[in-house]
């Protein structure tokens, strides 16, 4: 294990490392859009699909803390919470709270594929979010992104029905507001992590990507208690139950600790701006499992054009230095 661990620690600040932690992440986010369609096939609503995937998110990762750092560790992680009220709830309220809300009620209008697709906008998103933090990016960065965007854009165009509006708007337009939520949510934690540290502040619990999924988690609680108030949701079936337990142990716990654990690596604008294209697997991961659970047609030699188009821009991101 000692050299495992060693073996890790030499290659983990490497591009390459984290663009395979990156994958992997996709890999694991890709079961939320499969899951959420099928749920919204038979009927579920998209709010307990939001709502009971942080409920299960909390269960999980409170009992992890418990289990294997102590019952003292769990409660050094409620009182960072409580410490932070404000910055815990504002963060988690748009990092998770509006991201995922506008991706359970997107699935409702459009196939995996197509939200997994229209995803893809968090890549340029990132880029805005990062460069309104001041980050500065090089013009390589933008080009090899654009490449990538308009690879994603191509699958899309592949599956797009010009005569089917309402997917047009409910399926995209949510998605597009939570690609811009979801970095937005991630670069405020890193930016707080860097000025804790500035300040020679205590960071040891924000080291801990299962930590901070955590208290995003808890931070975006008070948006699905508004929510409530304003959706026409019913009881969830005892099927829903299962599946969005199974989405958030595959996507907010395993998808998202795997990600916060890469973006924490991430040391520089360019191995940041890696990790967050990797998602971009998300949507051949999507497009597989639909094609294999939902019976989805293969894509088209546009769509097939579309993906390689994707892989050449990720590929030429990740060997840029």
């Amino acid at each position: 294990m000692n050299k495992i661990k060693s073996y890790i620690k030499q290659y983990e600040n490497s591009s390459s490392y984290l663009l395979i932690i990156g994958l992997l992440a996709a890999l694991f986010f890709s079961a939320t859009f499969l899951i959420n369609r099928a749920i919204s096939l038979d009927g579920g609503h998209w709010y307990w699909s939001a709502t009971l995937r942080f409920f299960y998110t909390l269960l999980f990762l409170g009992l992890g803390f418990i289990s294997f750092k102590g019952f003292s560790y769990f409660k050094a992680v409620i009182k960072e919470y409580f410490e932070h009220f404000r910055f815990w709830t504002i963060t988690g309220t748009i990092g998770f709270g509006f991201f995922y809300s506008l991706i359970c009620y997107a699935a409702d209008f459009s196939p995996a594929w197509v939200v997994a697709t229209t995803w893809q906008m968090t890549i340029l998103a990132s880029l805005f979010v990062l460069a309104f933090f001041g980050q500065k990016l090089s013009k390589k960065i933008w080009f090899f992104t654009f490449i990538i965007f308009a690879g994603i854009t191509i699958v899309n165009l592949s599956h797009f029905d010009i005569n089917n509006l309402e997917s047009l708007l409910f399926g995209f337009l949510p998605v597009l507001i939570a690609a811009f939520s979801y970095p937005l949510g991630n670069q405020l934690v890193w930016e707080e992590k860097k000025k804790r540290k500035e300040q020679n502040k205590d960071i040891t619990v924000l080291n801990n990507a299962f930590v901070k999924v955590f208290l995003l988690t808890i931070g975006s609680f008070p948006l699905w208690i508004v929510l409530y108030f304003f959706t026409d949701a019913s009881v969830p079936s005892e099927g829903q139950y299962f599946s969005v337990a199974l989405i958030s142990l595959l996507s907010g716990v395993i998808a998202t600790s795997l990600f916060l654990y890469a973006r924490s690596l991430a040391d520089t604008p360019s191995k940041l701006i890696i990790v967050d294209a990797s998602q971009s697997g998300e949507v051949f991961f999507a497009l597989l499992g639909e094609m294999i659970f939902l019976s989805v047609a293969f894509p088209s030699l546009i769509g097939i054009l579309g993906i390689v188009v994707t892989i050449i821009g990720l590929v030429a991101l990740v060997k840029l230095k």
